[in-house]
């Protein structure tokens, strides 16, 4: 994101423009995003003449999206005057189409999944109403069920942004067969005089992924250090373990430090000795892709990956059932997480917080998970039925569970988007070897510094 209000500007009069062309009678958009936000609030009511009600929802194109479909042809059953249209996009194509939607009259998009880095700045700016008296006068809706994490990062001056639906906080991967593989075992308690397991520091994770690559005729590690978000997301994880952190909630840059230093010495390190060849624009696909291969013996990624993985029926084949989730090394997690947001021109506010609401609740929530999303509730996460019926066992769900518990964001305040993209193509320039790691993060906390500074 650059120049954020410079940008909205242009796309104000742009969308001015054509609603002039289009004869709507809809007022001229303002000069400033405020106003408005301001302006097409004040036009934009509640339907409520008895017509049946339709409902346009983004959705991330991952496979939750599949699980979602399944559940909104409940809910339609269930509320036959409202229609639910799902637009499932590439997550990269969301965060603008959102903006342009948030200056229109009326909502493209009624809710619209709200990325973590993106709450505080779209609920700030107007763009997104808070929930909090809909969840108060929802019986049995249990907000506290959700897990304390979720809750707060989506909660903003007091106030719910919305309910959490979506979570892909970071975890690890592994394909357990081969920790337990007996040659492999007695390799590494020759080489490293101690037994083969699951790493539980980074200093371990660093030696066994090097280890497989040398070894096992396998990559260590499928990584994702493509610019922007993915290898902040994965290198974040190796800030954590070393004790470090991009900034504070206060929006304090504290990444110029030894812990960073160390953790990116460490992630280039895995990049250059276990990871696989010319995989320096790998992202979530390209990492999947190589774990259901059978080319990869680690991962750090979301953890739902795991259900991808073991399914019997998808990619992996005959691997499917060999992969196993445990937290990243160091145990402190980054924080991901959507959470369903209301447009501030949706003109069915109410229809749409019966959908989110009922998507979210305690039993939709448990049919979710046990078709294969990772829970967002601690009831789900903790219920009998849902690790008998899932098909992943006990073990995984408590596992989501553990991982939530420790767990943080990348970023904080209205610049966190830019901050995340910003921090993500120099890291991915020091991988690439073009420039060192010290001028990397001296070069980090400069432009995050400039960025935060900023009105």
């Amino acid at each position: 994101m650059k120049k954020l209000l410079l940008w909205l500007i242009v796309l104000i009069v742009c969308i001015s423009t054509v609603m002039v062309l289009s004869s709507t009678g809809c007022k001229t958009a303002s000069s400033s995003a405020e106003t408005a936000v301001e302006e097409i609030s004040e036009d934009t009511e509640e339907v409520s003449d008895g017509e049946k009600i339709t409902l346009t929802i983004s959705v991330d194109a991952v496979e939750d999206a599949d699980r979602l479909a399944i559940l909104t042809e409940e809910f339609e059953s269930l509320n036959p005057d409202i229609d639910v249209v799902l637009e499932p996009m590439p997550y990269e194509a969301q965060r603008d189409k959102f903006l342009m939607s948030f200056l229109q009259k009326e909502a493209t998009y009624d809710i619209i999944e709200v990325d973590n880095p993106w709450v505080e700045e779209f609920y700030k700016a107007g763009w997104i109403v808070p929930v909090d008296d809909y969840i108060a006068n929802t019986p049995d809706y249990n907000w506290d069920d959700f897990a304390e994490p979720l809750r707060k990062y989506f909660t903003v001056d007091d106030h719910i942004i919305g309910p959490p639906y979506y979570n892909y906080i970071l975890a690890m991967v592994v394909r357990e067969d081969l920790f337990a593989d007996k040659e492999l075992q007695d390799k590494f308690k020759s080489q490293y005089n101690k037994e083969l397991a699951i790493p539980l520091t980074l200093d371990d994770y660093v030696e066994v992924s090097k280890f497989f690559k040398e070894n096992a005729d396998i990559y260590g590690a499928a990584m994702q250090p493509q610019r922007g978000y993915k290898i902040v997301e994965e290198w974040t994880n190796y800030l954590f373990a070393e004790g470090g952190r991009i900034m504070d909630e206060d929006e304090n840059i504290l990444i110029n430090s030894d812990a960073s230093r160390k953790a990116l010495e460490k992630y280039i390190e895995v990049y250059d000795n276990a990871a696989p060849p010319n995989s320096l624009n790998w992202g979530l696909d390209e990492a999947l892709r190589c774990m259901q291969g059978g080319e990869g013996a680690t991962m750090i990624s979301f953890n739902w990956m795991l259900t991808t993985l073991n399914n019997p029926e998808g990619a992996s084949g005959d691997l499917a059932g060999k992969f196993a989730l445990y937290p990243v090394p160091g145990g402190k997690s980054v924080f991901g997480a959507f959470c369903w947001g209301i447009a501030h021109n949706c003109p069915n506010k109410d229809a749409a917080w019966k959908y989110m609401a009922w998507m979210s609740s305690v039993e939709t929530e448990k049919k979710r998970v046990i078709l294969g999303g990772a829970p967002c509730r601690m009831s789900a996460g903790l219920d009998e039925e849902v690790w008998e019926q899932g098909g992943y066992g006990e073990e995984y769900y408590k596992t989501i569970l553990e991982v939530i518990s420790d767990c943080e964001p990348l970023a904080y305040g209205l610049h966190a988007e830019e901050v995340i993209i910003e921090t993500g193509t120099i890291l991915n320039a020091a991988v690439d070897k073009q420039i060192t790691v010290d001028e990397a993060i001296n070069s980090i906390d400069q432009k995050l510094k400039e960025i935060v500074s900023k009105e």
